[in-house]
């Protein structure tokens, strides 16, 4: 049975090639939305409405490989599906779908033949230009099906050095958005990740870049000393109290024994993760850290993709990056929801949030590289928790920041209004919610009224999240994002009432810019 959101991803994707959309579209879904759930799903729809179909799945490791044709498997029972990949030990090309590694397949599309659709997991890895395995291999397919398909899913669509992943010559013509991070975490499918200002700071003065990422030797020298990796143990001992799954984050293969070694002379039972491993060793590793035997895993390069174990309730990220990518696949390894705590802390020694952003809000590299503007967070003075800038409390601690004065702005003329009339704007020094009752349905749903000054109206927006559909999730999507970015804590079990009451204590925008449609106002921004 597939969540709303996910039923939801495959009706988007129908719809945009129903609009006649002849390119070929990605898929951006947040780490543990589910993304092998709608690839199976999605396969299955396209099997039994065209039986002719043959359906490529293709990916980068074993890991990834093997979870989506598990979950190929459980939504449809003897599917005609095969593996071919080196690393699982499967060869098999002669079934409608197939799951398959691109390092075992990029030279044999001969042998492949003819492809439908080719569905690319971490898509974000496909070059933008015309070059590389999987270019080349799709490129190899073309020849044979000039109207081949090709659909990708990412959480990250982006490149480092190159944008977004539409950015041309990229072989992806759109971004489809079927669900954020605030909605997954809002109704219970993932678990917020919480993140403190850490003492010890990882430097990376001196240390070059090669093709707009720290060249990883030089990055090791940089961070892996012993007086650094004893205090940064010492401070995750410090900070993790009684959390029981521990993952480690390290700039290079000795960084990771290094910090292994520390945590195990300090008395925390750990072990080390990294490509030397054969795969017997890191199959034993990670059933004795999920069975609790183990409390720290340190790895480098390793664990970003493909590997989740939801009761991780600490991340220590001692690998600085240039690539957002990168950061978010870290971050994500804490986002599903635990058995024991209701978080993930993030103890970020390498400085990732503050060059990044929130993982709901990253900062998306450019073409010329990541740029080196600040993101959107600060640190609380009082308990060094890091949170959203536009947060005038601190969620954890209630410190209350500083005030900062609003730069002044021009007026200019709103283009994408017929007449040039630009939204009007007020200031807004308060907001009530409640729950509230249409008089000509009977729904309930949630208003919010937004304070001016004396001389201002008071606007009053509307939010049907009970209402089913696209209004009702448009509204949810809304609610969610309004929760993050007010620093109140919302979920899915609370009542209107409760939802209300919460969002009433919490930080209403700074500014709102709304337009009179008749009896009732439109909310075009809310500036935080």
């Amino acid at each position: 049975m597939l969540r709303d959101y996910q039923t939801r991803t495959i009706e988007m994707l129908y719809k945009w090639f129903e609009d006649g959309n002849q390119g070929n579209p990605c898929l951006e879904l947040p780490t543990g939305a589910g993304k092998s759930h709608i690839v199976a799903a999605l396969c299955k729809d396209a099997l039994q409405s065209w039986p002719e179909t043959r359906v490529l799945m293709l990916t980068h490791v074993k890991e990834l490989i093997e979870q989506n044709a598990e979950k190929m498997r459980q939504h449809w029972k003897g599917a005609p599906m095969g593996i071919y990949s080196a690393s699982v030990g499967q060869k098999v090309l002669d079934e409608p779908i197939t799951f398959a590694g691109i390092q075992s397949i990029r030279n044999k599309a001969q042998e492949v033949g003819h492809i439908d659709l080719i569905i690319i997991d971490e898509c974000h890895l496909v070059n933008h230009k015309n070059e590389g395995g999987y270019r080349q291999f799709i490129e190899d397919l073309k020849a044979i099906n000039p109207n081949l398909r090709v659909i990708g899913l990412t959480a990250t669509p982006f490149r480092l050095g190159h944008g977004l992943i539409t950015d041309k010559p990229a072989i992806f013509d759109d971004i489809l958005n079927p669900v954020t991070i605030e909605e997954l975490i809002y109704k219970g499918f993932l678990a917020p990740l919480r993140s403190k200002l850490t003492g010890a700071k990882l430097s990376t003065e001196g240390v070059h870049k090669r093709g707009g990422e720290y060249i990883e030797k030089e990055l090791q020298a940089a961070v892996d000393n012993t007086d650094s990796n004893q205090a940064i143990v010492n401070e995750v001992i410090e900070r993790a109290e009684h959390r029981k799954a521990w993952l480690f984050f390290c700039a290079g293969v000795e960084h990771a024994e290094h910090i292994k070694d520390e945590l195990i002379r300090r008395g925390i039972k750990s072990e080390c993760i990294t490509g030397k491993n054969t795969k017997k060793q890191r199959e034993d590793i990670l059933k004795r850290f999920k069975s609790g035997e183990l409390r720290a895993l340190t790895n480098a390069n390793i664990l970003t993709t493909g590997f989740d174990y939801p009761d991780i309730d600490l991340i220590a990220m001692l690998r600085p990056t240039m690539s957002p990518a990168l950061y978010v696949q870290m971050a994500g390894r804490g986002l599903r929801p635990k058995s024991h705590t209701d978080h993930c802390l993030v103890l970020d020694f390498a400085g990732c949030v503050k060059q990044h952003g929130p993982i709901t809000n990253v900062i998306t590299p450019t073409k010329a590289g990541p740029g080196e503007g600040q993101a959107p967070v600060k640190a609380c003075p009082s308990c060094f928790e890091i949170v959203h800038a536009s947060c005038k409390t601190c969620t954890e601690c209630g410190n209350v920041f500083p005030v900062e004065e609003k730069e002044k702005t021009q007026p200019r003329l709103h283009t994408q209004d017929i007449m040039g009339k630009a939204p009007e704007e007020m200031n807004v020094n308060e907001w009530r919610w409640l729950k509230h009752v249409s008089k000509s349905s009977g729904k309930e749903m949630l208003a919010v009224r937004y304070y001016g000054g004396l001389s201002d109206p008071a606007i009053t927006e509307y939010l049907c999240v009970t209402h089913s559909g696209f209004a009702g999730n448009k509204a949810l999507n809304q609610l969610a994002e309004m929760a993050t970015r007010s620093c109140a804590i919302i979920n899915q079990e609370m009542s209107l009432e409760e939802i209300a009451e919460a969002m009433t204590k919490a930080l209403p925008p700074k500014t709102i810019k709304y337009k009179k449609e008749g009896k009732f106002y439109q909310i075009t921004n809310r500036i935080f």
